[in-house]
């Protein structure tokens, strides 16, 4: 029963960390595109 809930548990844990980590991904990408369109209107 523990071990089984232990299981659930770390599985919890590595499915939101891994959501976590692509939404950041994600966000970090959205970011560095905007940044280079300012970058390119600043410049022209």
């Amino acid at each position: 029963m523990l071990k089984s809930v232990f299981k659930f548990i770390i599985a919890s844990i590595l499915i939101i960390s891994g959501i976590l980590v692509g939404s950041t991904i994600f966000a970090a990408k959205g970011i560095d595109k905007l940044g280079d369109k300012l970058q390119d209107q600043i410049y022209r």
